[in-house]
């Protein structure tokens, strides 16, 4: 009789578990980079999938992003709800003093402030990334980080077959999902094919592992405004490869029956701008000797360092607060018509918006203007395609927001929300452990 007992109640705690780990929430975080409102609010866009969640799920009309609003920065803001100055990531590329290398912020360990990774780590749960920025070496159980080598004697995937995790997670993930990969295919030569990569190796990730959380990084969209502007064809193209990419990792979840448990959050990280002119404010800073040379390394005492559309005086001494003093006299004395093409911002106002701490300046400029670290040339030149980087109030640069699935209630329409408050609404979700953000958890998205 007790060993009767003692089966049905080791049955009873199976069924249990079983049960339990049906209703596990798993939330699957996809970034569109370069994603406007209008790409789901305007039917002129060819997003079906992405609109229809739009209609039935949460969305907002406008996000308000940090500056610069650049990629990096902006990815590391959507998993940590905090603003550059808080978690450290203040740029793509971080400013080097003697010279760009090309190197950009790849290393986890660069982040100041707990991640939505580092979170499930300690929870016990599981997580996986494809190309998600400044990943290499984070708490991920299944990760592509996004790097690439700057040998052009290398490979261009050495360093992401080198960090992706577990040990030969490339491998197998060409092996079993998505094929060999190239340039032509994963590389900068195939934009529209790697967004079908990405969604296969996610599928894969999600089917086979079933993380907690999944983010995804989705690029074609920016890459095309950068070289086209705002509209025109290769953007629409863009905006459908990234839509049949969502809709591939949606169809997944669906086939696998888990659509009750799992939650999407379609983020971007920027909107975007278009370009007419290039502004080089490096120009003045070496006229007025501030800058010694042309060459790489080049001695200085103050330069600019540029990021899209936004400029960040950096001192090579920085308690030199004459070079400081120089560098304002000359943006003020510019003539007016140069004068009216940015606003000059002081580490008071940069500190307001969560910029780089370690700036003693920084310019934003008007729209149709963008910002180069030339020392060369003319101060203005002629500028084409489309950037971001702008000081986050400009309508332009606003991003999107969807929310769709598991926990989401139909038609809540938010007028603006912020990045920041991207990873509340996640953390509430996976019921992660609680930690501090700058951002805002609106309940009345969820169920």
């Amino acid at each position: 009789m007790k060993n009767l007992t003692l089966i049905c109640l080791l049955i009873l705690c199976f069924f249990t578990s079983i049960a339990q780990e049906s209703k596990k929430q798993h939330v699957i975080l996809i970034s569109i980079d370069g994603l406007r409102p209008d790409f789901y609010l305007d039917k002129k866009w060819p997003a079906p999938i992405l609109q229809h969640m739009a209609e039935v799920g949460s969305h907002a009309e406008a996000v308000k992003g940090i500056f610069p609003s650049v990629t990096y920065p902006s990815h590391t803001t959507m998993v940590t709800g905090n603003s550059p100055a808080k978690h450290g990531i203040y740029y793509n590329a971080p400013f080097e003093p003697q010279g760009a290398t090309g190197e950009w912020y790849w290393e986890y360990e660069s982040i100041q402030s707990p991640t939505l990774f580092s979170l499930v780590k300690e929870a016990g749960l599981k997580s996986g990334a494809i190309s998600w920025p400044v990943t290499v070496g984070a708490p991920i159980d299944y990760n592509l980080p996004e790097i690439w080598s700057l040998d052009k004697n290398e490979d261009r995937f050495a360093p992401l077959r080198k960090f992706a995790t577990p040990k030969g997670f490339v491998e197998e993930i060409e092996t079993k999902a998505i094929g060999k990969i190239n340039n032509n295919n994963f590389g900068n030569d195939g934009y529209f094919a790697r967004e079908q990569k990405f969604a296969a190796a996610a599928s894969y990730i999600f089917e086979t592992y079933q993380p907690d959380l999944l983010a995804v990084h989705l690029i074609a969209a920016d890459h095309f405004q950068h070289t086209d502007g705002r509209e025109g064809y290769m953007v629409e193209r863009a905006v459908s490869a990234v839509d049949v990419a969502i809709g591939q990792i949606v169809e997944t979840v669906e086939r696998l029956g888990m659509m009750e448990q799992t939650t999407f959050i379609i983020s971007g990280d920027h909107g975007f701008v278009d370009i007419h002119s290039v502004l080089s404010p490096n120009v003045w800073l070496k006229e007025a000797g501030l800058i010694s040379g042309e060459e790489k390394g080049a001695p200085f005492k103050a330069k600019f360092h540029t990021s899209g559309a936004a400029a960040f005086l950096h001192l090579n001494d920085p308690k030199d607060k004459k070079s400081v003093e120089k560098v304002n006299q000359i943006l003020n004395d510019l003539p007016a018509n140069y004068k009216k093409l940015f606003r000059v911002l002081d580490k008071n106002e940069m500190a307001e918006v969560g910029a780089d701490p370690n700036a003693f300046v920084g310019l934003a400029p008007i729209e149709g203007i963008a910002m180069s670290s030339s020392v060369t040339g003319e101060a203005l030149k002629k500028g084409s395609g489309g950037t971001h980087g702008f000081y986050p109030d400009n309508s332009n640069i606003y991003t999107g927001f969807v929310a769709y699935g598991a926990s989401i209630k139909k038609g809540v329409v938010l007028k603006e929300m912020s990045l920041v408050d991207i990873a509340p609404l996640i953390i509430k979700l996976l019921k992660l452990p609680e930690t501090e953000t700058e951002g805002i958890f609106y309940p009345g998205i969820i169920e």
